[in-house]
């Protein structure tokens, strides 16, 4: 297994009505929506885009497993920092960790573990994450 130490990536996201219930609650199945996004914008802060991981590599990132622990709610207007790293890549399999702050008073929200695999888009079947991909998630640690 390569372990990968880096700073987790960190992205800002405001609560909208749309987030919540009628008590302005955040739905649970928002928090997997919100950490989906803070992982797509983590890649594309160092690069890779997944139209283009698709388009010109034939790749597609999937989630096999996620573990998520709900601390606190999220509630409407709240802003959040939700985090993504790479922890882990074993194969054709990849460890993420992701946190969920809420900026208001520091309070974590959520917290999810979670592993992805890389397929051919065209096949589904499992892929090794390219050299050049894991380099570039090395690198930004750096």
């Amino acid at each position: 297994m390569s372990e990968l130490k880096q700073e987790p990536f960190v992205w800002q996201v405001r609560v909208y009505f749309e987030d919540t219930d009628a008590g302005g609650v955040v739905y649970h199945s928002r928090y997997l929506n919100f950490f989906e996004r803070a992982r797509t914008e983590m890649l594309r802060d160092i690069g890779i885009s997944q139209t283009q991981l698709r388009e010109k590599h034939n790749l597609i990132w999937v989630v096999l497993d996620i573990s998520v622990k709900f601390k606190k709610a999220a509630r409407l207007d709240d802003e959040l920092l939700v985090s993504a790293e790479l922890l882990w890549v074993k194969g054709v399999r990849q460890g993420f960790r992701q946190n969920m702050t809420r900026i208001s008073d520091g309070a974590i929200v959520a917290e999810a573990e979670l592993s992805a695999v890389m397929l051919h888009a065209d096949s589904l079947k499992p892929a090794r994450m390219p050299a050049w991909i894991k380099a570039e998630l090395q690198q930004d640690a750096e």
